[in-house]
């Protein structure tokens, strides 16, 4: 994993527990952009155990510029069973729109297809809205191929456990 990669107009790092609010405010403003739903008031807090906790569940790169966060990328590992072997799927990618065209989306992204090599990883997977034209065209820039599928997401509501009556 990248620790600190020093770039014209900032830093691509590991985030530490410090970023973790403006972290989720990156994601708030990515979910935002992307026509999601609102995130949970307390993400920062839920994204602490996932990113520092061993083992961790997720991955993350931060750019940095001027002492503020103005991207990530995070990352997983997951499996395929089409290729029985494993990838990292790319969740987000998101730069804010000040620092959009200055470079660091792909930074973003090269150090998460560096971490996939790094880890064995067979390939890298993400997706992005049909109308995201813009981030369309960047992915199509970086040899990435296209899928055809739609994502459906199913919404589980937490259930009281049943326990066996008289």
């Amino acid at each position: 994993m990248l620790t600190r990669v020093p770039t014209a107009g900032g830093v691509l790092r590991a985030p530490v527990p410090d970023d973790l609010t403006a972290l989720a405010a990156l994601c708030a403003a990515h979910a935002l952009y992307e026509r999601s739903g609102p995130l949970p008031d307390d993400l920062a807090i839920r994204l602490g155990p996932a990113l520092f906790d061993e083992p961790a569940r997720l991955w993350c790169q931060v750019a940095e510029s001027d002492g503020r966060l103005v991207g990530y990328a995070t990352y997983t590992r997951d499996f395929s069973t089409w290729s029985a072997s494993e990838y990292v799927h790319l969740d987000c990618l998101f730069v804010g729109e000040p620092h959009r065209g200055a470079g660091w989306g792909r930074l973003l992204l090269d150090a998460v297809v560096a971490a996939a090599r790094a880890s064995g990883a067979t390939e890298v997977q993400w997706q992005t809205p049909r109308w995201n034209h813009d981030a369309v065209r960047f992915y199509d820039r970086t040899g990435a191929r296209r899928h055809s599928k739609t994502r459906y997401v199913l919404p589980l509501t937490a259930q009281v456990p049943q326990t066996p009556g008289p």
